[in-house]
């Protein structure tokens, strides 16, 4: 949520981050109710004050109006009698005034909060502006020793590559087949070695993340109340994303909602605590089961294990003091860490800068890592893909945006409350990162060579499969 101070006192940069980041929200029509909701609450305040000054001075004045009354000549008692029934009416009138103010302003509140909270966070002024993914501007690329992602892969490793979802069919790592039976599309069964390996990733990102970062491993739900689907900011505008349990309608006194990344509930944490300055930054780290219905990617990389309804995920999340500088310092080093990982994995990656229309309501700057897959991109001469870079993951900076939805704080030096700041990062997600493990790392006969980090969780193994002589180009 945005500071409305900063709001009331710069309209345009916020109407102006809006039309950056493409979301329509009215800021003026915001504006004019706020200013509404102010009167009333000023008018109201003036009453209130009026009725505990008429608490120590009406008694007296009717006191001395009654004891006049009692020797005023007749032409005089009218007069008296006016001023004693007005003194006695009027904490009537005042009650009364402030509850005209007190239901004006919750007819006001619901369209002003709807306002509120779809405002976005202005985009920094370093992040490009740009419409969309298209004008994402690619920071820097990297590769393994004795890889390089612009030649094709034949032309590095001698054979024709075939996609992932050949790869584990064939070898019996996967079960689209029956999942989609039970589950419907976008759905995956893992088996044997595809199962060990999702494992295996998300274990090693999950031991490097805190046992060589000290980010504290935390557990959190993945069924959540909808204030926390807000108050992280995936609500008003994902809801569409969100998969909805109805338990309202079944005598609970609230819905509940499946969450699409572990950042909800580890800033769910403190939602509506004051921290201690002392105990910042906090760094937590969570593998969770993740849920999005991926609503409105219809014929959108239906095919394998790219766009899903369920996944797993190891996520970072960094609540530290408000300080621009400190915020910058904890994105870089976060997405240092994914990069440490991703290259020990030995994958061929890029890095992206998004720009200012591919940026999430409340983000100010969000970076994306892309990992080179060589079942993507457009098709050869020879109806073989040439590869292409799919996003795997992405780092976002907030600020205090969150944390205001969140009435999230710290206790300053002076005493006084502040709203903290906070980051968070895919440390890994899969099974979307097996994708690139397996297709960069396939070799001819079909096996697959185990990235050495990974091998110590698939019991010491250097290569799993079994040889296929029967290869096929990606398709």
């Amino acid at each position: 949520m945005i500071d409305l101070k900063q709001l009331r006192a710069d309209p345009e940069r916020f109407k102006q981050g809006a039309r950056e980041k493409r979301i329509d929200v009215d800021i003026d029509r915001l504006l004019h109710l706020d200013e509404e909701i102010r009167r009333l609450r000023h008018e109201m305040e003036e009453r209130r004050r009026e009725q505990k000054s008429l608490g120590k001075e009406t008694g007296p004045q009717i006191g001395k109006l009654k004891g006049q009354l009692k020797s005023a000549a007749d032409a005089e008692r009218s007069a008296l009698e006016d001023q004693i029934r007005a003194l006695e009416q009027r904490p009537v009138q005042l009650k009364t005034q402030i509850q005209k103010c007190e239901q004006e302003i919750a007819q006001i509140e619901p369209e002003w909060r709807e306002h509120l909270v779809k405002v976005p966070l202005p985009p920094d002024d370093d992040v490009p502006k740009g419409g969309g993914p298209q004008d994402n501007v690619e920071v820097r690329r990297w590769n393994p020793d004795g890889f390089d992602a612009s030649r094709s892969f034949v032309e590095q490793r001698g054979f024709t590559p075939v996609s992932h979802i050949q790869i584990m069919q064939r070898q019996g790592w996967v079960d689209f087949e029956r999942a989609v039976r039970m589950a419907g599309t976008r759905h995956y069964v893992l088996t044997g070695d595809g199962m060990r390996l999702h494992q295996a990733v998300l274990r090693y990102a999950f031991d490097v993340i805190t046992n060589e970062h000290g980010f504290r491993p935390t557990s959190v739900p993945v069924i959540v109340r909808e204030e926390c689907m807000e108050g992280t900011a995936f609500f008003p505008s994902g809801r569409d994303q969100a998969y909805h349990i109805e338990e309202s309608t079944r005598g609970s006194g609230h819905d509940l909602f499946l969450t699409g990344t572990g950042e909800v509930g580890l800033m769910g944490l403190h939602k509506g605590e004051i921290l201690d300055a002392d105990d910042l930054p906090l760094q937590y780290a969570t593998v969770s089961t993740c849920f999005r219905r991926e609503a409105g990617a219809a014929g959108k990389d239906t095919a394998g294990l790219y766009r899903i309804h369920q996944f797993d995920k190891v996520e970072q999340v960094v609540i530290c003091r408000a300080d621009e500088a400190e915020s910058r310092r904890w994105h870089a080093t976060m997405m240092s860490i994914v990069e440490e990982i991703v290259q020990r994995l030995e994958l061929p990656y890029r890095l992206l800068q998004c720009c200012t229309g591919d940026l999430g309501p409340k983000n100010a700057d969000m970076v994306d890592i892309e990992c080179w897959m060589p079942s993507r991109g457009e098709e050869g001469p020879d109806g073989v893909p040439t590869g292409a870079y799919g996003e795997t993951h992405s780092a976002s900076r907030l600020y205090d945006y969150q944390c205001r939805r969140l009435n999230l704080r710290y206790r300053d030096a002076s005493g006084g409350t502040v709203f903290c700041h906070s980051l968070n990062n895919t440390v890994v997600a899969s099974p979307r990162i097996l994708i690139p493990i397996i297709e960069v790392h396939q070799n001819e006969d079909g096996t697959l060579t185990v990235p050495p980090p990974l091998r110590p969780y698939m019991n010491g193994a250097e290569r799993v499969g079994k040889a296929i002589t029967d290869r096929v180009g990606s398709g």
